[in-house]
């Protein structure tokens, strides 16, 4: 292969060996995704049922016949409008690459450089720290919901409701660093028994009340919310949204079944059973029947069938835990990908699927909140108090960010924009009003969760740029200057040498990176062969042509060459930079021995520095940059060098303003 003396070679076609990562086609049939989709992405929504009704229909609230079906009419258009219109219907349209989840539109919006675009990407990010703090309330609340059904079949075992639960979600923690693989396989045919047996509990007490399907006229839910008037008002709408918690889930899911299989398995499967069950919870109020335990959803099970029952909702509750749980871990692995959350630990529990990992920190920090909320709240009716408001939080923020993305990507004309997610966000900003009236009550849990993430997200956002604009302005030679030096001297090392590029080098008019000037300095003499090295994270999931470009500065058979390399990586794709640098000289590509034992990476630590003169905000921020990047692992092993390649580390002190 002949090589320019000087310019780019583009990687459109891989060379043989190289993997791009996972597919972003979600593989299988449409059946088979659309059962997986029941198991991981439902399973939320799914056991609402348990304990959402019983919070409408709070001590206060009388049962009349009008509140009833006002209560289960409200039931009934939230799941409408929310979930089958908003995000099975609209958002799903809004994928990257076929990617969903906040991080998803943060892509989509991040080429955008305007006032919107930035508060946008700003919310976006408060809204990962709202999931994050919904993950740790939803194992809690489910899973001590679905125990708590052993009090509905034998009171006398209501003592050992905490200590279950406690022992349930314990061995559901210790489970993740095994992976969920075997797991998953079960998840969803137990899912869909899960929508069939409350469907069924649910069509028993419509057959015997059908009065309650007039509660699809929505005038009934109006009335019940004006008659209600004031806080009462609020106080119903923030329990109504308790309905639709899990919802969101549907867009975060979307690149492991894609649109069409999550749409089937909602509107086939999900929306019908839920719809039935609910309907025979009101259907139940209005028999005058008595309520076991104030537990509305175990009252419809017949007394023999009550052990069984609270047998499946455990298990359903459990998945419907473990979705969150995989969630958060993959929740974190984009924002560490995109640059806005320190490089924590990360292991990989399953050889074919780079997207099933385990995130030890994420996981046990779960788990703690989690203990913490069940010995605090003490049962499933007090915890709903601390729920809804990170979720009713994030559909107001994806409600926004879905004005900009049908301007932009739709086409969609101003008025039409605007009256869609104008009135889309006018009904998430009501149930975000009516949740925040349980702020006190335990609200402010995921709040200040999702605040504290936002925090680390943006102060390592702030800290790395400011540590490369520090670095930047260290002095360097020019790609131009190293060339001549090449061109003058008369002695190499000869071994061959990498150097990590914080920026990439197109042409000899750009500034090496500092460490090349530190190291002429030190050593006057240059190695033979020196390859610059360069990693991009794109806000695009997956990259399929133009991974790599190889620009040769310098190359001469008998003395050496200096040749800039940059790879770029989409945020759903593991970086491995040392086999594609192993693939690359294989090819011939890049002048190196295509054994990895042979090179010697040069890399930068930078001891970082207060500006003289910091104001006492910036100071703390600074000092918690200094923390977060104690906890995170170096850029050069992130990225998969170090495993076998020797390093040679170089510490720069870094003055940051």
């Amino acid at each position: 292969m002949n090589f320019p003396a000087s310019g780019p070679i583009h990687g459109h076609a891989m060379p043989q060996g190289v993997q791009t990562g996972r597919s972003h086609s979600p593989r299988g049939g449409l059946a088979s995704l659309s059962l997986g989709a029941l198991g991981v992405v439902y399973g939320d929504i799914g056991t609402s049922p348990l304990y959402a009704m019983d919070q409408i229909f709070q001590p206060g609230v009388a049962r009349t016949t009008e509140n009833v079906l006002g209560g289960v009419s409200l039931v009934i258009w939230a799941l409408t409008v929310i979930v089958a219109i908003k995000y099975a219907l609209l958002v799903l349209r809004a994928h990257n690459e076929g990617e969903g989840g906040v991080f998803a539109l943060y892509g989509l919006l991040h080429r955008r450089n305007n006032r919107y675009a930035r508060l946008t990407l700003w919310s976006l990010m408060l809204g990962a720290g709202l999931l994050l703090g919904d993950g740790m309330i939803t194992p809690a609340i489910s899973v001590l919901s679905a125990v708590e059904g052993l009090q509905a079949a034998t009171p006398a075992l209501g003592r050992a409701v905490i200590p279950v639960t406690l022992v349930l979600l314990a061995g559901l923690f210790a489970l993740q660093s095994r992976g969920t693989a075997g797991i998953g396989r079960i998840f969803g045919p137990i899912v869909a028994l899960w929508f069939g047996v409350i469907a069924v509990l649910g069509a028993r007490q419509v057959g015997a009340n059908p009065e309650v399907l007039a509660a699809f006229n929505p005038l009934y839910g109006a009335r019940f919310l004006v008659n209600a008037g004031g806080l009462n008002m609020l106080a119903i709408l923030g329990a109504v949204m308790l309905v639709v918690t899990g919802g969101e889930a549907m867009y975060a899911d979307l690149g492991h079944f894609g649109a069409g299989p999550i749409r089937l398995s909602w509107f086939a499967v999900v929306f019908p059973a839920l719809l039935l069950n609910y309907l025979g919870q009101g259907a139940h109020l209005l028999s005058g029947a008595p309520v076991v335990e104030g537990m509305l959803f175990y009252s419809l099970t017949p007394p023999q069938l009550l052990y069984p029952m609270v047998g499946l909702a455990t298990l359903a509750t459990v998945i419907a835990s473990q979705s969150l749980i995989s969630g958060a871990f993959s929740l974190t692995l984009q924002a560490i990908r995109l640059g806005l959350f320190p490089r924590i630990q990360l292991l990989h529990t399953h050889a074919a699927h780079a997207g099933q990992i385990y995130v030890p920190f994420i996981n046990w920090g779960l788990f703690c909140g989690c203990v913490f909320l069940v010995l605090s709240f003490g049962s499933a009716g007090a915890l709903a108090a601390a729920y809804g408001l990170a979720v009713s939080g994030v559909m107001v923020i994806t409600s926004l960010a879905m004005y900009g993305i049908a301007r932009r990507y739709w086409g969609w004309s101003r008025a039409k924009s605007v009256l869609v997610w104008g009135a889309l966000t006018a009904v998430n900003g009501a149930f975000l009003t009516a949740s925040s009236l349980k702020f006190f009550e335990g609200g402010y849990i995921p709040l200040l969760v999702g605040l504290a993430v936002f925090a680390v997200m943006a102060t390592w956002r702030w800290g790395r740029k400011a540590t490369f604009a520090a670095y930047k302005a260290k002095d360097a030679m020019t790609m131009g200057e190293l060339v001549e030096k090449y061109r003058a001297a008369e002695h190499f090392m000869e071994r061959d040498a990498l150097v990590m590029s914080s920026k990439p080098l197109n042409s000899l008019e750009d500034r090496a990176p500092a460490l090349m000037q530190m190291l002429w300095d030190r050593n006057g003499v240059l190695p033979r062969h020196l390859i610059f090295v360069e990693v991009t994270h794109v806000t695009t999931p997956y990259i399929e042509d133009n991974r790599y470009r190889v620009t040769t500065f310098y190359r001469e058979p008998d003395r050496g060459a200096v040749i800039g390399v940059n790879l770029s990586f989409g945020f759903m794709e593991e970086p491995d930079v040392e086999k594609w640098l192993e693939d690359l000289a294989r090819h011939k590509q890049i002048d190196l021995p295509p054994t990895r034992r042979r090179w010697i990476v040069h890399v930068a630590h930078e001891n970082l520095l207060p500006a003289r003169k910091m104001g006492l905000l910036r100071l703390l921020r600074f000092r918690l940059f200094l923390f977060l990047r104690l906890v995170s692992r170096p850029a050069y092993y992130y990225y998969g060098l170090g495993n076998q390649v020797q390093l040679s580390a170089e510490i720069f002190p870094v003055r940051v303003r």
